[in-house]
């Protein structure tokens, strides 16, 4: 059957996440997207990322995506929801959020890789998961599931590897919930695995007030996460090896619905694939 025998089906969770997430990534970092949202009359970035992102829940209000996007500190959803959709229905924002990605996808793949036999295969495999795994506990994915899956073989492997990622991105939640970090925490610790220090300066938080940001590091100091010089302590660091394991592991639902064999094909189309965004950064 090839590699995903021999691996077990955490690790391959974990490898479906570093194929898929540069596909995704193209909504967030290519120009597409946001020209999209912005011809639509979305003022700013963050009011077209959150219209678009939050529509397939309905019209909630901002404590709801709150709640489900998690790592956003108090109050940043409520300063463009349900404000975003006073002149935007949700269904144009999230249209226009899948035309911007496809077309960004197709720029930077090429007509050759776009269109090739290939990424249609990637495509229809990649939604076989995405449709398959059960949607209780998953709010994000939930809604993802209720928007029709595009026939254009671009746009529905976009479609389809967005679905997985906010099916693991509610599992990730689960996660953080049961190990006690909250959204800012969260951020200091991925701050923290990817180098940065110090972690009050991650792009993600670096904004938040002092206060706010000083009452998370005496937090985690207090629990012997990190250290007085904010690096992480051994306890710290084996939190966040639990919270990304377990990550993995809840995961795997979608990526049972293929065979051994399939899981190969998958992650043979998408390699190339792949490799092609993540040389231009996704953009």
């Amino acid at each position: 059957m090839g590699t995903t025998r021999l691996q077990p089906v955490t690790h391959i969770a974990r490898r479906m996440f570093e194929l898929l997430e540069p596909i995704c990534l193209v909504t967030y970092c290519a120009a597409e997207c946001n020209e999209e949202l912005v011809a639509l009359g979305h003022r700013t970035y963050w009011d077209g990322y959150f219209a678009s992102r939050a529509a397939p829940l309905g019209r909630v209000e901002a404590h709801v995506v709150h709640a489900a996007f998690y790592n956003f500190a108090d109050g940043e959803a409520a300063r463009h929801i349900p404000s975003a959709w006073e002149t935007i229905p949700p269904e144009a924002s999230v249209a226009a959020r899948e035309r911007g990605s496809a077309a960004s996808l197709r720029r930077i793949l090429g007509d050759e890789l776009a269109d090739s036999p290939g990424l249609v295969r990637a495509a229809d495999l990649t939604t076989k998961a995405a449709t398959s795994a059960p949607t209780e506990g998953r709010v994000m994915y939930a809604g993802m599931r209720t928007l029709a899956v595009p026939s254009d073989p671009v746009a529905r492997l976009w479609h389809s590897a967005t679905m997985l990622r906010e099916h693991r991105g509610d599992g990730h939640i689960a996660a953080l919930v049961g190990a006690r970090i909250g959204g800012t925490e969260a951020h200091v610790l991925s701050a923290l695995e990817q180098g940065i220090h110090p972690p009050e300066s991650f792009g993600r938080i670096h904004h938040l007030p002092k206060q706010r940001l000083a009452a998370v590091m005496d937090g985690l100091r207090e629990r012997g996460l990190i250290d007085t010089e904010s690096h992480f302590t051994d306890a710290g660091r084996e939190v966040k090896h639990r919270i990304e394991a377990l990550t993995d592991e809840l995961a795997t639902p979608p990526y049972e619905a293929l065979s051994p064999a399939e899981l190969d094909e998958l992650i043979t189309e998408l390699e190339p694939i792949t490799a092609t965004l993540v040389a231009t950064g996704s953009q």
